[in-house]
């Protein structure tokens, strides 16, 4: 349903939202590392998502990303929009090219529901109201392997 792109764009605009303000910007190498990301692919993105005004940056000695009180009001919609337009997302799930209410695919009404309920949360949530509660919930921003190596002990 998202490209991996649109996937490290939400990733990484999150972590800006917890972690930069316009007092402390982020180079595109810290987030890379800090979540997992191909540092050349997040700056493409990232030029995308200046681009869209959904990021902000500045260059020089103490430049970086971050997110200014207007892209903090954006939300994860403005952000897959601008990375994947929202073609991608409205498309069939059964990969039909042509599947709407009057022409639907096998699944299309069972599908349909869960996929607006998703638009829907995406649209309706600030970018800093996700941050928020990924923040309230412990939750992680990152795609490296966290979980705890089980080694034998050495005798």
């Amino acid at each position: 349903m998202l490209s991996r792109a649109s996937k490290y764009a939400i990733l990484s605009t999150l972590f800006l939202a917890q972690h930069s303000s316009e007092e402390r910007k982020i180079s595109v190498k810290e987030i890379a590392e800090s979540i997992d990301v191909p540092s050349p692919f997040l700056a493409k993105l990232f030029q995308q998502l200046v681009r869209g005004k959904i990021i902000s940056s500045t260059k020089g000695p103490h430049g970086g990303f971050y997110l200014s009180e207007k892209n903090k009001m954006k939300n994860v919609l403005d952000i897959i929009e601008n990375i994947d337009g929202l073609n991608k997302i409205n498309s069939c799930f059964m990969g039909l090219n042509e599947c709407d209410s009057t022409n639907p695919c096998p699944v299309h009404f069972i599908v349909e529901p869960f996929k607006n309920n998703i638009l829907g949360k995406f649209r309706d949530k600030t970018i800093m109201e996700f941050a928020k509660e990924i923040s309230d919930k412990g939750r992680l921003l990152t795609l490296k392997d966290i979980s705890p190596s089980f080694e034998e002990p050495h005798e």
